[in-house]
């Protein structure tokens, strides 16, 4: 395959977003709701929600392909020089929301962006990544984690892995608190090394690992049990994803700019969540330890 090939990226999107339901589905026990749509500017896409299931209190996994003829500002900011060109995006976008603190919430994405004009060569690249906000972590899960992380792209270069752990260290950061969104993962964009097959190799093999990332630290934290102070804790810390995703998130800008389905856009923010102000967890705490071991970017492989 030497060709950019955006077909072939979409076939193997939409099935990616398949995989993932079923294996959530299956665990879980609920089904999942399905919303097909279109969007004026250009493209659609195919929302999916598990709202209310057993494990998780909502899981949202998004397919879409939007298209149109001029980027906006969250993509040209970064790359000015393809002001003016049209473009496609494809990507799948997920965040599951556990019931049960003791699991942690989950993130992953994998994308890919061509941006064309009349006469000139076409401007690509692939993105993605996943990454892990937990409310009462183990150390086992964090390691578990970044070893499959690790693994995932390590056949591609053995830079690869540190350089996106450090890549999602730094983005999943909230700068008006000074503090990390959760314990990191991978995260990577602007992604052409080696041409288009390769490249696209890479983004599927990152997607591919998320199921083996995230769902044995499901199956192991599922039952663990746990009262009001936990409940009311991670209903906190989810306001911390939130203050991200609408702050800071590129993802979330890019489809608002671009003429995006809001609704959809929004799938990721958790259904229940609560601010407190001034709220200080007590010294040496499961909660003051959260902020003050894990959520210190450190090397967990």
């Amino acid at each position: 395959m030497t060709d950019v090939d955006a077909d072939v990226v979409r076939a193997y999107l939409l099935d990616l977003q398949d995989t993932i339901c079923d294996r959530v589905a299956g665990l879980d026990g609920a089904r999942f709701s399905e919303d097909a749509w279109d969007r004026d500017a250009g493209g659609g896409g195919r929302s999916r929600v598990l709202a209310n299931g057993n494990v998780f209190e909502q899981a949202g996994v998004n397919f879409s392909h939007v298209h149109g003829h001029n980027l906006p500002p969250a993509a040209t900011d970064r790359r000015p020089e393809l002001t003016g060109r049209g473009f496609q995006a494809l990507g799948v976008s997920l965040v599951v929301h556990p019931r049960n603190p003791y699991v942690p919430t989950s993130h992953a994405n994998v994308r890919f962006f061509l941006a064309e004009a009349p006469d000139a060569e076409p401007v690509w690249w692939f993105g993605g990544g996943f990454d892990l906000t937990p409310f009462y972590p183990f150390d086992a899960d964090c390691q578990h984690w970044h070893r499959v992380a690790r693994d995932a792209v390590e056949p591609f270069g053995d830079d690869l892995y540190p350089r996106f752990k450090q890549w999602c260290d730094d983005y999943f950061y909230l700068p008006h608190r000074e503090e990390a969104r959760g314990i990191g993962g991978l995260f990577f964009d602007d992604y052409d090394r080696g041409g288009f097959a390769s490249a696209f190799a890479l983004m599927r093999a990152v997607g591919d690992a998320y199921l083996d990332a995230y769902l044995p630290i499901v199956e192991a934290r599922r039952d663990t049990p746990w009262g009001e102070r936990e409940r009311q804790f991670q209903l906190y810390r989810r306001g911390r994803y939130v203050e991200f995703n609408l702050l800071h998130d590129r993802g979330t800008k890019f489809g608002i700019q671009s003429g995006g389905r809001t609704e959809s856009i929004l799938m990721s923010l958790p259904p229940l969540v609560r601010w407190e102000y001034g709220y200080q967890p007590s010294a040496d705490s499961p909660e003051a330890r959260l902020t003050n071991h894990y959520l210190v970017p450190r090397d967990w492989v």
